[in-house]
């Protein structure tokens, strides 16, 4: 198996001649990291002719290669590109898939150029202006409606990965003792989610939101639909890393959504927007949608998959209070 490593370029050189994706006139000039994923092994390879996206899934965690992960979710990615090509309004916001090499789980991407996430949110200085809220609104829109089907069927199930985030977002955080000492992150913070785990009431709650994650359903998602996917070039607003995309509820890719815009202290107005600019949010279940907010926010604060927060304790004992109400009520 070709293993994609920047530290190999004659070796990547190679491979991607033989692939057909570089030409034999053509030659690279340098090998970049890719923004900050944390699944995958992300490359910007620069040549004479221009510059692309390598991607290769591996059978763990990139970030933390202790977490097995399926090593050929890339291939599911793959798939929700190419299925969305077939719609302009949506493929515009996306990188356009331009190689796969399915028995090195391998993907070549269109190089939306130097960009910026959204992760500086995170700092709580930063507000998303309406007209991106717009913007972002409008993809879930496009994205929720265009590709929606009247029965369930197995297409895109992405079942793995799926597994692989239920124990990340409804299991993992509320264990009582998993090994992850919440004060290395900030003092006091164990203390403060301990009561959270021991709470049978919410997790039993949150236990039922589990199985709405891991039920079949009619919309396809992004599934990670939060500040790390969002970038901003020179061409607007772009979405990236749709890994954990599958058909299922709507809820979940609002929920997260909205959960990030309670994590980096966006306004209620910004929120609001948000309900008011989503098709047809008045038929969205409620109570689902709220617990997906709330185990969203209490799982980014309280488990592994931690964000660059800059909110102090009293900020996260407030948003884990409003979580558990947003959960439970």
């Amino acid at each position: 198996m070709f293993i994609l490593d920047a530290n190999a370029q004659h070796e990547l050189a190679h491979y991607l001649t033989e692939k057909q994706w570089l030409s034999p006139e053509d030659a690279i000039i340098s090998l970049s990291k890719a923004g900050q994923g944390n699944m995958n092994y992300v490359l910007r390879v620069t040549t004479n002719q221009g510059s692309f996206i390598i991607k290769q899934s591996r059978g763990y965690v990139e970030k933390y290669p202790q977490i097995k992960a399926p090593e050929k979710r890339v291939l599911t990615e793959a798939a929700f590109y190419a299925k969305i090509g077939t719609v302009e309004r949506i493929k515009k916001r996306m990188p356009e898939l331009l190689g796969l090499d399915v028995s090195n789980n391998i993907m070549i991407l269109e190089d939306l150029g130097q960009a910026n996430d959204f992760n500086s949110l995170y700092d709580l200085n930063k507000v998303v202006s309406e007209n991106e809220i717009s913007v972002l609104v409008s993809y879930l829109n496009v994205l929720h409606q265009q590709f929606s089907k009247v029965k369930a069927d197995d297409e895109l199930d992405n079942l793995e990965m799926r597994k692989l985030n239920y124990e990340h977002i409804f299991n993992y955080p509320f264990l009582e003792d998993n090994g992850f000492d919440l004060d290395t992150i900030q003092e006091g913070l164990q203390t403060l989610a301990i009561q959270y785990k021991k709470d049978a009431f919410l997790k039993e709650k949150i236990e039922l939101l589990g199985e709405f994650y891991m039920t079949k359903g009619h919309y396809l998602l992004h599934g990670d639909y939060y500040p790390g996917s969002w970038l901003q070039t020179t061409d607007g607003i772009k979405i990236i890393d749709p890994e954990f995309c599958y058909y299922g509820l709507r809820e979940f890719d609002l929920g997260v959504f909205i959960a990030h815009l309670y994590l980096s202290n966006q306004s209620q107005n910004i929120i609001d927007k948000v309900k008011l600019d989503y098709y047809d949010f008045q038929d969205l279940d409620g109570s689902i949608l709220n617990g997906f907010i709330g185990v969203e926010i209490m799982r980014r604060l309280i488990g592994l998959a931690q964000l660059p927060l800059q909110s102090n304790l009293n900020d996260k004992k407030r948003l884990l209070e409003l979580a558990y109400k947003l959960i439970t009520n």
